[in-house]
């Protein structure tokens, strides 16, 4: 899972980031409205952690204008308005939760695991990612409106991808999830399999291909 983390105050922002990073999750962070536009613009991120007092502009309005283009994952706003009236008014925008400083981090992961627990079981019938479309139900993958067709193995090993996008995964994560098994570092089927599917899914725009591979650690779908 990928959070975005909108903070201008750096310490307490870093302080998030590992926090989230120490969980298991992806984290970013940006200190400005015009910083957090441009990484929504070049990624998914499963949620947002936003504080309201932007040096560039106000985090509700910046909230108002997410909305209004069809940016529905989880929002959670951070901020030292701890107002009812302050509450309510981001609620009012589109905030799934509102934390007001200061806050314990143990409650926050809390409040953000729940929300993303909640989105994941409403999206439990579709994946989508990167141009990629899995529908569960149908066991149908496309891909800029063309079928894919994948092996049964191949066909879990991009949901296992597609699920954890933006998050790492070593071989010894992907032959537990997709065989079930420890990981033979002496095997090289963990490469052969992630070689056979990206060449069934199509490139990025650079042409390099959509499953990346981190040297010495595993793979990752950014």
């Amino acid at each position: 899972m990928k959070i975005l983390v909108v903070e201008d105050a750096r310490k307490m922002g870093q302080f998030i980031v590992n926090g989230l990073q120490e969980a298991a999750y992806t984290a970013h962070l940006v200190g400005t409205c015009a910083a957090a536009e441009d990484a929504l613009a070049e990624s998914h991120f499963d949620a947002i952690v936003l504080d309201l007092g932007l040096p560039d502009g106000n985090g509700l309005d910046l909230l108002r204008r997410w909305r209004g283009v069809g940016f529905n994952e989880p929002v959670i706003i951070l901020s030292a308005r701890s107002e009812v009236e302050d509450r309510i008014a981001g609620l009012n925008v589109g905030a799934d939760d509102y934390l007001p400083k200061p806050f314990s981090f143990d409650e926050l992961l809390a409040r953000l695991r729940s929300l993303l627990r909640r989105e994941s079981k409403q999206k439990r019938t579709r994946l989508a990612h990167a141009g990629i479309t899995m529908d569960l139900l149908g066991r149908k993958v496309t891909a800029g409106g063309c079928n894919i067709e994948l092996t049964a193995r191949e066909y879990a090993l991009l949901e296992l991808f597609l699920n954890n996008a933006g998050r790492v995964l070593t071989r010894t994560q992907i032959a537990e999830r997709i065989w079930e098994t420890s990981f033979d570092s002496e095997t090289n089927l963990i490469d052969v399999y992630v070689k056979k599917l990206r060449g069934k899914l199509p490139t990025g725009a650079d042409g390099a291909p959509l499953i990346q591979t981190v040297r010495g650690v595993g793979y990752v779908l950014p």
